[in-house]
């Protein structure tokens, strides 16, 4: 497949020497290859990723995770969705050397941090977060809207390893004019102009100082894989995932709203308005609003899609539920198009930010064609909406409820 065998690039010499050691094996003609081939072995970011996972586009390397998939209850690396807004890194990157600048109109004094100096000198945090890409359920929009038609899979709940970035800026010291920071990565824009930056978000400096919000190495205990921001990511969980930096080199603390790329237009922000759909509005400040924290929602997991059930048998369910910056106090499930719902077993999350597990039993009267949804309600007593919640031209924030088919035989 194209999208898989046939990527290129460029790469610096030093990254052959090690070539051999990642492969395990003697490189066969390599004195042949090419002053500036990049090896399929380097530079394939679905290597170890499920053969289920949907990839969307590939320049930037995009790829949706099938809900069935994310049954685990801390996602797996290889079952993790891959959003990028730029290009990976191409030249070959040594984590020893590696810094971290913090700067900016409101910091005392710029700092610069290599990974060892962020272990050495502050106390090492592992929190399991979600990360949810704001486009999450865009391809149900009708008309379609702009950007990857993501179905309900941009989502992940692994276990980030890192330091607190509130300790890293109280290392630095902050003035009392800060009031937003702002992130820079080493991915290249899509036309690799270099004076272009592909993303550069950031957030509010009370949700950059949580004590979740991690400047991290690591995730479920091992590197964090390049195409998931290797060697360093900031990890905030709740809110959209473009504001997780990959490939972090510097953070910028403001004294404003950070202004940089993907921070205006409509991109992550939804209108203040309600929007017929298909209908324009002024691409202005006063007409859209950034997003946040993420709203209540939920997945079935199991069984995946399709399910056939003998008559008579109860059907096992169960799946995940989050809300963002809150917590969900509720899940229940419909088999008769939302009509009436039953309870589900809710679980408390491992820590604040991270998902919580569900689960159920059904039973359905009679033989025939089912639909299973799924619906939560966050500690604020907010509900799932059972159809697809307002149109905005970016596609943001559907969070309408999950179903599945059965068929019961």
């Amino acid at each position: 497949m194209k999208q898989i065998h046939d990527r290129r690039g460029f790469l610096k010499k030093s990254a052959l020497a090690a070539l051999a050691g990642i492969a395990g094996v003697e490189i066969v003609f390599a004195g042949n290859m090419p002053r500036h081939y990049t090896p399929l072995l380097l530079e394939d970011p679905l290597a170890g990723k499920s053969p289920e996972m949907i990839i969307l586009s590939d320049k930037p390397w995009n790829v949706e995770t099938p809900p069935h998939l994310l049954d685990d209850a801390i996602t797996p690396v290889e079952k993790m969705f891959i959003r990028n807004n730029g290009l990976a890194p191409e030249a070959s990157i040594n984590a020893a050397t590696w810094t971290l600048t913090i700067n900016g109109e409101s910091v005392n004094k710029p700092k610069t941090y290599k990974i060892t100096d962020l272990k050495k000198r502050f106390k090492t945090y592992t929190y399991q977060l979600v990360l949810e890409c704001g486009g999450n359920g865009r391809s149900g929009f009708q008309p379609q809207t702009s950007g990857n038609q993501w179905d309900q899979g941009a989502i992940s709940c692994a276990e980030w390893t890192g330091v607190r970035l509130k300790d890293i800026l109280a290392d630095v010291g902050l003035k009392d004019d800060a009031v937003y920071i702002g992130y820079y990565g080493k991915d290249s824009h899509l036309s690799r102009d270099p004076s272009k930056v592909a993303i550069s978000r950031g957030v509010p400096i009370k949700k950059a100082l949580e004590d979740e919000t991690l400047v991290a190495w690591a995730v479920n205990g091992k590197d964090i894989p390049l195409i998931h921001g290797f060697p360093l990511r900031l990890v905030i969980g709740g809110w959209p995932a473009s504001v997780s930096g990959k490939w972090l080199h510097t953070l910028a603390v403001r004294n404003k709203e950070h202004d940089g790329a993907k921070m205006d237009g409509h991109s992550y922000r939804v209108p203040v308005v309600h929007l017929e759909p298909g209908e324009k509005l002024a691409e202005t400040p006063e007409n859209f609003r950034i997003i946040e924290s993420m709203p209540v929602r939920s997945l079935i997991t199991y069984p995946k899609t399709g399910a056939l059930l003998d008559s008579g048998k109860k059907l096992i369910l169960r799946g995940h539920a989050w809300a963002g910056d809150l917590e969900v106090k509720e899940m229940h499930t419909s088999i008769d198009f939302g009509a009436t719902w039953q309870a589900c077993k809710l679980e408390a999350p491992k820590n604040r930010l991270a998902w919580q597990h569900w689960s159920a039993e059904v039973e359905f009267p009679t033989k025939g064609y089912y639909e299973v949804w799924a619906k939560a309600t966050d500690s604020k007593g907010i509900m799932q909406p059972m159809l697809i919640p307002s149109w905005n031209p970016g596609g943001y924030l559907n969070n309408a409820c999950h179903r599945i088919a059965v068929k019961v035989v």
